[in-house]
């Protein structure tokens, strides 16, 4: 008989660790190539000691001449704090009760909460790596109470999210709004109670996010200082090309030799938007070339140039397309994915007021680029 204490022992025993598995692979192709560790976690903060250049203590000389004056390498601290990643599965009594007498049932009750969840986490999870760590979803464009409410970019939001509203100043509006459709042609949004007039220029959160998320891309290329260290050094500096205009090899190629003799860094990741994919596609279509496709780790299959894999993300701004050298991003983490645990080991609780029973996965973790130098961004990119 399927009872609350089995549930919890299949939860435990049986489904955490293939979801571990799942939502660290699966979630996202840049995800599963960043390795995960626990190194440089200091309490509730990441402390990472970064060097900048080469030791300076090298030289020729003479047979019988002076050595040559030892400089050690420069050190920067990296500090930023944990993150809180948190997913929820929620089952009924009714449905617990309705499989008590099948395992079959309930086994497939189980899989069809935590594949839930699991594609929840997909989106969120990839949507935070290109992100700026605010949580910032996308600006509200019109002022007007009314059915369908105007957004800046949809690639961001899903159906079903629920989001936080606040003003370009930061002061929080509303909260909980649950989005119900999205028009992605005229880039306009629906909630399922009606917010009222919003304000031009109003920034949509996810809910309880702000300012809570792990330190995408969003940061490593644009955040005025980066892990507590200012811009103002040049190996904080990614290299950017902006208005780069028609695609071609040759603006792909100079990105990548420049990476390399100017931090040493060699690309092995290439992130692109949709309209970018295409305009690449149809640039090698014209010129009679056959694209290259390539499997990655976590059976995700994609594009290639000369050997890197070349992959279209929804979360990539229009027009823009990442080179990175993802060896120098690692996701330090307090622990991996575990269950959030009473007092007497009990990971199912029961939701107050409510005949249903919730589970809680949690991840304490922060993602590190030590090499913001070389990482590569070229914006505004267009096809013929």
């Amino acid at each position: 008989m399927v009872t609350l204490t089995n549930a919890e022992n299949a939860l435990k025993s049986v489904y955490l660790d293939a979801v571990t598995e799942l939502l660290n692979t699966k979630a996202n192709p840049l995800l599963a190539r960043i390795e995960q560790t626990s190194s440089d976690v200091w309490g509730k903060e990441i402390r990472k000691a970064v060097s900048w250049g080469i030791n300076g203590g090298i030289g020729a000389g003479d047979e019988d001449g002076d050595l040559p004056a030892a400089h050690g390498t420069d050190y920067y601290q990296f500090v930023t704090t944990l993150k809180n990643l948190y997913g929820q599965i929620e089952i009924s009594d009714k449905a617990i009760r309705a499989s008590a007498d099948g395992r079959g049932a309930f086994t497939d009750l189980l899989s069809a909460e935590l594949n839930n969840l699991l594609q929840a986490s997909r989106f969120n999870l990839g949507r935070m790596l290109y992100g700026d760590g605010t949580g910032a979803l996308t600006t509200v464009a019109s002022n007007t109470a009314k059915t369908a409410y105007t957004v800046a970019k949809t690639n961001n939001l899903i159906e079903g999210l629920v989001v936080d509203l606040y003003t370009s100043a930061g002061v929080p509006t509303k909260t909980g709004l649950r989005i119900k459709s999205i028009d992605r042609d005229k880039k306009e949004i629906s909630f399922y109670t009606d917010p009222g007039e919003i304000a031009a220029g109003s920034i949509l959160f996810v809910q309880g996010s702000k300012d809570k998320e792990i330190t995408g891309l969003g940061a490593v290329f644009e955040a005025d200082t980066l892990y507590g260290v200012s811009r103002t050094l040049d190996f904080m500096k990614p290299k950017t090309q902006d208005n780069a205009g028609l695609i071609d090899e040759i603006m792909i190629q100079r990105m990548i030799d420049r990476l390399d003799t100017e931090a040493n860094s060699t690309v092995d990741y290439i992130a692109v938007s949709n309209d970018v994919k295409l305009a690449y596609q149809q640039y090698m279509l014209q010129y009679k070339r056959n694209v290259d496709v390539m499997e990655l780790d976590g059976g995700y299959k994609t594009l290639s140039y000369n050997g890197i894999p070349l992959v279209y993300d929804r979360f990539v701004e229009d027009g823009t397309m990442y080179l990175l050298n993802t060896s120098a991003f690692k996701l330090h983490r307090l622990c991996d994915w575990k269950y959030l645990e009473t007092e007497n080991g009990k990971i199912l609780r029961q939701t107050q007021g409510k005949p249903t029973y919730t589970a809680t996965l949690v991840k304490y973790c922060d993602l590190i680029c030590d090499r913001p130098n070389g990482q590569g961004k070229i914006s505004g990119i267009t096809a013929e």
